[in-house]
């Protein structure tokens, strides 16, 4: 333990003592002065702190200092009622305030406690208590502010989190303040009952016990009564008015002097007004010129010399910042921070720029939130940030999205129109721009805004320009999210399901699986549009056969083989029925065959003829399936699944390959066709 935590333990622990055993009057004086000088810090560092989180602790310090003062209450009056005597400390203030006069002494402290209770104390309470309800009400819209911030690209993930922390930070600090601020109303309470217990029962003891007469120990008892006060009030105000700057500080970039110094002198003409006014009060009343005319002087000559400091011209500001610029573009981190690729990026024409501007009712930010949120539901998958910019090369109303800086799609938007996509039967009534919908590549139309409500009369289905983007991102970001799991990625979600399963984890990386080779299954069922969500699941699977196998493929077809409810839900219609491709079983075995073993794992090897009469096979099926509205899935045996998806992900990407392992027996497989050669 450091001396600083020792330290703090002896204090409360001596407060404590405080309340039990008596002190001598030499210790408390000690104890009196320590507490002076503790406010007096306290309120110091209250007025030169720049926001109220860099004195986070003073709720908790405000307890004890309360305490502390309690404490040093209860042994000054046990030593006044008990030996009439308070220390020299209580008996100097009580003879300086009394002054020799009791009426008077009691007044001013009267006085005091009605600064100290009414004034101060009350007026940090109620601020602390709104701040408070405001500072909770306030957190939605900071935390979606951070938000939009980082899909904007404005911030980092580091910043945004050091961001969210610091809101729950000041919401949790408003909230103690509120709190605490009792604290000081209590003892405001406290230190009037203590000093009428120490007056009366102090007249009564000296009475009856000490044989003083009722003027005597009046005198006596009054004096150290209201000295005992003074010395816990002066203390306990310097505390409330630090509370009252804490909970009123505002955002500032500066301490309560240089604000003050600062914005109070911020027009120098109302000094010349301000002097002015004094001066002539001074000429036109009866005041003296000696006490008006020196103060008017001096708010003159303030004003004068304030106006007269140095300006520096917005020229020589905009100067000064080129300049830095450019010292930042010769720096050799200027060329290092070109290296970094931004993981997806979405680009835009300078037509585009109200899709994603807020002030001109744009809510691009607000969809990529909720794009991000979906699939991470839907893949189990964090999508990084997503970089927004404008691009003047792009054409005005064009669009691009870049993952890890290659292009994977393009589209054009026109904001005044509205994307019209036919149910299938056209008709001529409707008129407008012919286009593709990017998102599916199907035919469509924009049309104008006019045109609409016909549009949907006669069946067409109707979108706006911002929900035609984000369908596109949805699907671009879907079709590549294996690209975007890297082992960092990996990392995060092992570490996320490490807190809830521990031995499970533990149990699969480092040993007998490595992050690369869970990261390269994982990315495996996300390339198959298999949701990784369930991560307990494919550790319990992974944690089975990693032992047994290392090779990845293999382990995926494992995995899948667990995933098999997931997958036939997601795959099937209503989770009852599902139209298959099948394969004969010719076929099943010329890829069987085609399978060659190395020590570095499997691979498919045919004959390119053989291959080639599988692939029109299936892409005969394909389209005859295709010409009764239903979109199959080609269905195998699982030793044959994954060549067969090696065989048509370059043909066929869209088309799900399963196995039989990887259905529920609940499920009606329904045969539309059936892969064969001659």
């Amino acid at each position: 333990m450091s001396a600083r935590d020792l330290s703090v333990l002896l204090s409360v622990i001596l407060i404590v003592a405080m309340l039990i055993i008596p002190f001598p009057t030499w210790l408390l004086s000690v104890l009196i002065i320590i507490n002076i000088s503790l406010a007096l810090l306290v309120l110091l560092t209250s007025m030169n702190m720049q926001e109220p989180l860099q004195f986070s602790i003073f709720p908790s310090l405000l307890l004890l200092l309360t305490l502390f003062r309690l404490g040093l209450n209860v042994s000054t009056t046990r030593s006044i009622l008990s030996t009439g005597n308070g220390g020299g400390v209580v008996e100097t203030f009580g003879t300086f305030v009394v002054g020799g006069n009791i009426i008077v002494g009691l007044v001013v402290f009267l006085i005091l406690i009605i600064i100290q209770f009414v004034v101060i104390t009350k007026g940090a309470e109620r601020v602390s208590e709104v701040a408070a309800r405001f500072t909770l009400d306030a957190m939605p819209g900071k935390q979606m502010s951070i938000d939009a911030d980082l899909n904007a690209g404005m911030i980092s993930e580091k910043e945004a989190r050091e961001r969210r922390e610091k809101v729950g930070r000041e919401a949790d600090f408003y909230g103690a303040m509120d709190g605490a601020s009792k604290f000081v109303k209590g003892d405001a309470i406290a230190g009037i009952i203590i000093v009428l217990i120490n007056l009366i029962v102090g007249i009564v003891i000296g009475m009856m016990q000490q044989g003083l007469s009722l003027s005597d120990a009046a005198q006596h008892f009054s004096l150290l009564s209201v000295g005992d006060g003074i010395v816990s009030q002066i203390p306990a105000l310097l505390i409330s008015t630090a509370t009252g700057i804490v909970v009123t500080r505002a955002a500032s970039d500066g301490n309560l002097g240089t604000d003050i110094s600062t914005q109070l002198l911020a027009f120098p003409p109302m000094l010349f007004v301000a002097g002015g006014a004094i001066i002539l009060l001074g000429l036109v009343t009866p005041i003296n010129d000696l006490v008006t005319l020196p103060v008017g002087g001096a708010l003159i000559l303030g004003g004068y010399l304030t106006n007269r400091k140095p300006k520096v011209k917005l020229e020589e500001i905009q100067e000064m910042e080129e300049e830095i610029e450019t010292d930042e573009m010769k720096s050799p981190e200027s060329v290092v921070s070109l290296l970094s690729v931004d993981p997806v990026e979405f680009e835009f024409g300078y037509g585009l720029i109200p899709l994603a501007d807020a002030n001109q009712g744009g809510d691009l930010l607000d969809r990529i939130v909720m794009i991000r949120r979906q699939l991470a539901i839907e893949l189990g998958l964090v999508i990084p940030v997503v970089r927004i910019r404008d691009n003047i090369q792009l054409n005005p109303n064009e669009y691009r999205l870049k993952i890890k800086g290659n292009e994977m799609a393009r589209g054009e938007l026109l904001l005044d129109h509205y994307l019209a996509m036919s149910p299938g039967i056209e008709d001529d009534s409707i008129e407008g721009i012919d286009t593709v919908e990017p998102s599916f590549g199907l035919p469509a139309k924009w049309i104008s805004e006019e045109m609409k409500e016909h549009a949907e009369m006669m069946g067409y289905t109707v979108v706006d320009p911002p929900s035609v983007v984000s369908t596109h991102l949805t699907e671009v970001i879907k079709a590549n999210a294996h690209e975007l799991l890297g082992r960092q990625e990996t990392k995060q979600l092992i570490d996320h399901l490490k807190e809830s399963s521990p031995i499970l984890v533990d149990e699969v990386t480092p040993n007998p699986l490595s992050i690369g080779e869970i990261q390269k299954v994982l990315a495996k069922l996300l390339k198959e549009k298999v949701s990784i969500r369930n991560l307990p699941v494919i550790f319990e699977t992974l944690a089975d056969f990693g032992r047994l196998s290392t090779d990845t493929d293999l382990l995926t077809e494992y995995v899948r083989q667990a995933l098999a409810r997931q997958i036939t839900s997601q795959f099937s219609s209503g989770g009852e029925s599902m139209k298959v491709i099948t394969l004969s079983g010719r076929v099943e075995k010329l890829v069987a065959e085609g399978v060659q073993q190395t020590e570095h794992g499997n691979y498919l090897s045919m004959d390119p003829n053989e291959s080639q009469m599988i692939l029109e096979s299936i892409a005969r099926q394909l389209e005859e399936a295709s010409l009764i509205d239903q979109s199959p899935v080609i269905l195998c045996s699982p030793a044959v699944r994954m060549y067969i998806r090696q065989m048509t992900e370059r043909y066929f990407p869209q088309v799900p390959i399963l196995s039989y392992n990887e259905l529920e027996a609940n499920v009606e497989v329904q045969s539309v066709g059936v892969v064969n050669v001659d």
